[in-house]
C-alpha cells in the first residue's frame, strides 16, 4: 500500500499515516522530506520576522539612525503583531491551497521584506516610519509558522505528532538565534556600521528556499478543510485554554527573542557586540529543547510537562528579579537563558495538547457509533485550525512582553522588574489551568482502562457469571 501522487499539483489523495503498512511502505520516507523542507522553509521565515530585533542593535548616530529606545522597542514589537495576525490565515491557507504551494509562495513573498531592508537600512535620515512599515511586512516569516504546523500535522501519526511538530517547530524556532548570530558575525567582523550585510544574506537563500519546496514538497488532500473548521475550532473551550498556555511559553520565547538586546543595552548599557554576543545563546537553546518537550509530552504527557515547566519559569523569572535588584548581568543572563529553555519545553508540550484533546473527542464520538474514519479526519481538521489560532494567540504574547518592557523602560527608567512581575503573575495563572483542567484530565484517561479491568472482573465474579 503506498500513496498515489496526482500529477497535477503534486497532490497525494490517498493519505492515511494512521495506518501502520502505508506508513512503513512509503508514507514515512515522504513524511519526513516534507518536514525536512518545511523546517528549512520555517527557519528562513523566523529569521526574517525576527531580525528586527538585530537591525535595532545598529540603529545609532554613527549611521544616521540615532531612534530613541522606545522607537527601537516599537520596530521590534511591529513585526511580532503582524506576524501574529497573519497567523490564522496562513494556517487556513494549507487546507485551501495545499502545504506544498502555500510554502513555496511564503517562503518568496520575504524577498519582499528583505530587499527593502537592504535598500533602506543604510540611508542616513530615513524617518521611523519607512522602518516601521519594512518591519510590519517583515511580520509574514511570522505567519510562516501556523502554516508549516498545519501541513506538518497531516502528515505524521498521532503516535508522531508530539515529536515531528517539535521538531519543526524547534528548526523553525532556530532562526531566532541564526539571525542573532549572524548580526553578531557581521559586527564583529564589518562593525557594527553595517547592518544591511544580515538582510543581504537571506535574499539568495530565500530563493533557494523557494525552489526546493516547489521542487520536492507535497500536497495532501487530507488537510483540505472547509471554512468553518476555524470556526468550530474557535467554539471550543480547550483551544481558549491552549491559547492562553501557548502565550505563556511561545509568547514568552518570540517576545524574549526579540527584546533581550534591547533590554541588555537598556538597563546594563551593553555596546551592540556584547548584546549580540549574550543574545543568540537564549533563543537557541529554546530552539533545542522544543523538540525536546514534544518527546517529553509524548512519553509522560503534554499536561504533566507544562504544569513543570510553567513552574520553572515562575523561579526563572524570580532569578530576573533578584538580578534586577543586585544589577548583576551575570545572574541576569542565566535567569533569562533558563527561561528560553523552559518555553521551549513548554511550545513542545503545549502543542502535543492539541491533537490530543480532538482525538480524545473523536474516540469519543466512535463509541457512541460515529464511523471511525470520519471522527479521525474531523479531529485532524479541527487540530489543524487550532494550531493556526493558538499559534496567532500565542504570538501575541510577544506582542504584550514587548510592549511590557516598553513601558518599564519608558521615561528614562533602567529597571524592568515591573514587567517581570507582570510574567511571574501570569506564569501562575497558567500553572493553575494546566493543573485544574488538563492533569486532572490525563488522570483520568490514565484511570479509565484500570476503571474498566476492575468493572470487568467484579463481573465476572458475580454468582450468575461462575460456571461450574
Amino acid at each position: 500500500m503506498s500513496a498515489t501522487r496526482s500529477a497535477k499539483g503534486r497532490w497525494i489523495e490517498d493519505w492515511d499515516a494512521e495506518n501502520e503498512q502505508f506508513w512503513e511502505q512509503g508514507g514515512k520516507r515522504i513524511a519526513r522530506r516534507n518536514l525536512y523542507l518545511s523546517v528549512i522553509s520555517e527557519h528562513i521565515g523566523f529569521s526574517v520576522w525576527s531580525m528586527w530585533s538585530v537591525l535595532v542593535l545598529f540603529m545609532t548616530p554613527a549611521i544616521g539612525l540615532g531612534f530613541a529606545p522606545d522607537e527601537k522597542f516599537l520596530l521590534v514589537v511591529t513585526p511580532t503583531l503582524v506576524g501574529a495576525l497573519l497567523r490564522p490565515s496562513y494556517s487556513y491557507a494549507v487546507t485551501r491551497f495545499g502545504g506544498r504551494n502555500w510554502t513555496v509562495f511564503a517562503s518568496a513573498i520575504l524577498l519582499v521584506p528583505a530587499g527593502l531592508t537592504v535598500f533602506f537600512i543604510q540611508r542616513p535620515g530615513t524617518p521611523l516610519w519607512v522602518f516601521l512599515l519594512i518591519s510590519a511586512l517583515g511580520g509574514v516569516g511570522g505567519g510562516n509558522f501556523a502554516s508549516s504546523m498545519t501541513n506538518i500535522t497531516g502528515f505524521f501519526p498521532r503516535r508522531h505528532q508530539g515529536w515531528a511538530l517539535g521538531l519543526n517547530a524547534g528548526g523553525g524556532n532556530l532562526g531566532v538565534a541564526a539571525v542573532q548570530l549572524l548580526g553578531l558575525l557581521v559586527i564583529s567582523t564589518a562593525g557594527d556600521t553595517h547592518p544591511a550585510y544580515i538582510a543581504a544574506t537571506y535574499l539568495p537563500l530565500i530563493v533557494l528556499v523557494s525552489l526546493f519546496c516547489g521542487l520536492k514538497m507535497d500536497n495532501i488532500a487530507t488537510v483540505r478543510t472547509d471554512p468553518g473548521a476555524q470556526r468550530e475550532a474557535l467554539a471550543q473551550r480547550d483551544t481558549w485554554l491552549i491559547s492562553l498556555l501557548y502565550i505563556g511559553t511561545f509568547g514568552s520565547f518570540i517576545g524574549y527573542g526579540f527584546a533581550f538586546g534591547l533590554v541588555l543595552q537598556t538597563q546594563f548599557g551593553s555596546t551592540p557586540l556584547q548584546a549580540a554576543s549574550y543574545t543568540f545563546l537564549g533563543p537557541l537553546l529554546g530552539s533545542f529543547s522544543r523538540p525536546f518537550g514534544g518527546w517529553l509530552a509524548d512519553r509522560f504527557g503534554g499536561a504533566r510537562v507544562t504544569l513543570l515547566t510553567f513552574g520553572g519559569m515562575g523561579l526563572g523569572t524570580g532569578v530576573l528579579l533578584l538580578a534586577s535588584a543586585r544589577d548583576s548581568l551575570t545572574i541576569f543572563i542565566a535567569g533569562f537563558t533558563a527561561l528560553f529553555v523552559l518555553s521551549g519545553i513548554g511550545n513542545g508540550s503545549t502543542y502535543k495538547l492539541i491533537p490530543a484533546v480532538f482525538s480524545r473527542q473523536a474516540e469519543a464520538r466512535i463509541v457512541r457509533g460515529e464511523d471511525a474514519g470520519l471522527a479521525f479526519a474531523s479531529a485532524r481538521r479541527l487540530s489543524g485550525a487550532a494550531i493556526g489560532i493558538s499559534g496567532a494567540i500565542g504570538a501575541l504574547g510577544g506582542v504584550a512582553i514587548n510592549l511590557a518592557f516598553r513601558g518599564a523602560y519608558s521615561g528614562g527608567a533602567s529597571n524592568g522588574t515591573p514587567a517581570f512581575l507582570a510574567f511571574l503573575g501570569y506564569y501562575a495563572f497558567c500553572a493553575a489551568i494546566v493543573l485544574t483542567v488538563y492533569v486532572r484530565r490525563e488522570r483520568a484517561a490514565a484511570a479509565a482502562p484500570a476503571a474498566r479491568e476492575q468493572q470487568a472482573v467484579a463481573a465476572a465474579a458475580r454468582p450468575e457469571n461462575v460456571h461450574v
